[in-house]
């Protein structure tokens, strides 16, 4: 056997087909690309993210998150003023899950602040992730205590 006796072996090599060149040979005149259009042309092809002339994803979406930046990783509360807490009796606990009980949460996957609208005229014991100053002040006047509970924060490397 020698060098220029080598051959491929039968239907590994195909001839590629030359597209446009004549009606007999099956493939003339639009060459199987259609007839006008975008696919029609030399450089055919939409380039990446094109939606067919509407504003593409990617630059719409500046308009529908609003004006300006607002941060992904905002917190939400559950607000809760202290003009809400009048239904519960002097010396009771106000912590998330009696506050769901008296349905006072919007979410009660979310944190709980309590805000100094309205008066407090209980000593409460309350329970919650965050309170305003004003209504810290309020609470300890009338003889209520503050204990914070802990909420997860975010981790940057989550």
């Amino acid at each position: 056997m020698e060098l220029h006796d080598i051959v491929p072996q039968e239907g590994s090599k195909k001839k590629r087909k030359r597209v446009g060149r004549g009606i007999a040979a099956g493939q003339g005149k639009t060459a199987g690309r259609g007839t006008k259009g975008m696919g029609a042309r030399v450089r055919g092809r939409n380039r990446l993210y094109h939606q067919g002339g509407n504003l593409p994803f990617f630059r719409r979406l500046p308009f529908v998150r609003g004006k300006g930046f607002s941060s992904f990783n905002k917190v939400k509360y559950n607000e809760v003023n202290l003009k809400q807490l009048v239904e519960f009796t002097s010396k009771t606990e106000v912590n998330p899950t009696t506050l769901e009980e008296a349905h006072l949460l919007r979410d009660p996957r979310y944190p709980i602040v309590i805000l100094a609208e309205g008066e407090v005229k209980k000593a409460l014991r309350i329970r919650v992730h965050r309170v305003s100053k004003s209504a810290r002040s309020k609470i300890e006047a009338a003889g209520g205590k503050i204990e914070l509970l802990d909420w997860p924060v975010k981790d940057v490397n989550e």
